[in-house]
């Protein structure tokens, strides 16, 4: 069976016809991960043994004729800052480089209880601290277009592990663009959803009112797969809402109003602004409403993000203090410098820079002048999207300013690696969808588009995105 070609639905005929079995089907899928990773490192944990376990369990029902879930015998992968019982969770750190789930996030749960095939855990910046999939403390993840390049951050793993047909999706979190930037550089859909409609249960905190935990897959259709089975009200995180039954709208292109935010095609590579402008030629020949937009408070965002980021990664990292879990200096001679050395030696360069960005930022000198300032441009970045609505019906830009660059040419300058987001954070810090659809590739490097939807229209936007990946091919 060609891996490549397979998609959710296809898989689930193919269960169903006994064209081939789940067993069978995770055992290629088995077989190829390990040949491919040891080109790409897409993956920290092969969780072989539990795949196939549950892959029989599949074939079981299967021929009892029972009833199967859409996604049931399908296998996955989940980023290593997700929780899976029973199997380690690095979060891409030293200083969790043997910890074990002892409990499944809620999407982790949400999967297996619908039956889904855990293949393994994917590689990832540390704590999903990057852009570029650079920063794992197991050495970086590869794009597998082309693995003198980047595969984008912080879901690496995952992005990297889809596009090469290693699963047939992935989970990964997006704080500021970590599931959308990925995707766009490794060919690969990539969905972030609204902020508070699928639960962070289980997922290893970064920034708490940023992180979101979204599906990377190989179609739109796959991708509102998998966000219908996750999403909802979950009791173990507050900040889920109530189920929203969103009233079915024609999302046919024609008459559809698309924004083109001015403020996001300043500054990128000449070749992925021509692209996306051929594509809006094209929706507009069928009938979409083209409107020139303004987001004016879009040129803060990257400084916004960045305070509230670190501040609250500060906060959320400072559980990792070598006592309680985790890697623990044994040579330390008192508690004092437990703390400081088993820190010191556990987290990467990255993560101890943005901790120390944000314990300034919360100090009491400094607090008001950033942290309070930054959570007050935030509002203005918001009431900037909720105005643009008002006249629009989607917002459409490109994922990324760039196209994928080289292992190591970023490394030595943070802040340009930080830039590498400037078209994805605004989402975040307005808790709105975004959606990342392939549009092609240039001199071999993929790129693609980027579709932000009203907060909580998630289907919308979904459906909105089959029209776009239509008009792609």
């Amino acid at each position: 069976m060609d891996l490549k070609e397979l998609t959710i639905p296809r898989i689930h005929t193919g269960l169903l016809k006994r064209e081939f079995s789940s067993l069978d089907l995770t055992k290629e899928y088995i077989k190829r991960s390990k040949e491919e990773n040891q080109k790409i490192n897409a993956f920290i944990t092969i969780s072989e043994q539990e795949a196939l376990a549950q892959a029989k369990k599949i074939d079981d029902l299967i021929e009892d004729n029972q009833p199967l879930s859409l996604i049931a015998g399908v296998p996955f992968a989940l980023k290593d800052n997700i929780l899976a019982k029973g199997i380690k969770a690095t979060g891409g750190s030293k200083i969790l480089s043997n910890y074990i789930a002892s409990y499944d996030a809620t999407v982790t749960k949400k999967l297996k209880e619908n039956g889904g095939v855990i293949i393994g855990k994917a590689n990832m910046d540390e704590f999903a601290v990057g852009s570029s999939g650079e920063y794992s403390a197991f050495g970086p993840t590869k794009n597998p277009y082309n693995t003198d390049y980047v595969p984008g951050g912080s879901s690496s793993g995952p992005a990297a592990v889809v596009s090469d047909s290693l699963a047939t999706y992935a989970l990964g979190s997006d704080t500021g663009g970590s599931i959308r930037l990925p995707a766009s550089f490794c060919g690969v859909v990539g969905f972030k959803p609204s902020y508070g409609m699928v639960s962070r249960f289980g997922l290893m905190a970064m920034s708490s009112s940023l992180d979101q935990i979204g599906p990377l897959a190989k179609t739109v259709e796959d991708a509102q797969i998998i966000f219908d089975i996750i999403k909802g009200n979950d009791p173990h995180d507050a900040t889920t809402i109530k189920d929203i039954n969103e009233e079915p709208i024609d999302h046919d292109l024609s008459h559809l109003r698309i924004g083109l935010p001015k403020e996001y095609f300043n500054g990128i590579d000449k070749r992925i602004y021509d692209r996306i402008h051929e594509i809006i030629k094209e929706a507009e020949k069928q009938g979409a409403v083209i409107q020139e937009i303004s987001l004016p408070h879009t040129e803060y965002a990257l400084a916004t993000y960045y305070v509230i980021m670190t501040a609250e990664l500060s906060s959320n990292l400072s559980r990792y203090d070598g006592i309680k879990y985790g890697y623990s200096d044994n040579e330390a001679k008192n508690i004092f410098d437990v703390y400081l050395q088993s820190r010191e030696k556990g987290f990467g360069k990255e993560v101890r820079r943005r901790i120390m960005l944000g314990t300034y930022v919360l100090s009491a000198g400094y607090y008001d002048a950033y942290y309070l300032r930054a959570q007050k441009v935030r509002t203005l970045i918001k009431r900037d999207f909720d105005e643009a609505f008002k006249n629009v019906d989607i917002i459409l830009t490109p994922s990324s300013p760039t196209l994928p660059f080289k292992i190591g040419e970023k490394m030595k300058d943070p802040l340009t690696m930080y830039l590498s987001d400037v078209l994805t954070v605004p989402l975040n810090l307005a808790g709105l969808p975004g959606l990342s659809i392939p549009c092609g590739t240039i001199d071999g490097l993929p790129t693609s588009l980027q579709l932000i939807g009203r907060k909580f229209k998630d289907d919308e936007l979904l459906d909105i995105g089959k029209k776009f990946e239509q008009l792609l091919k």
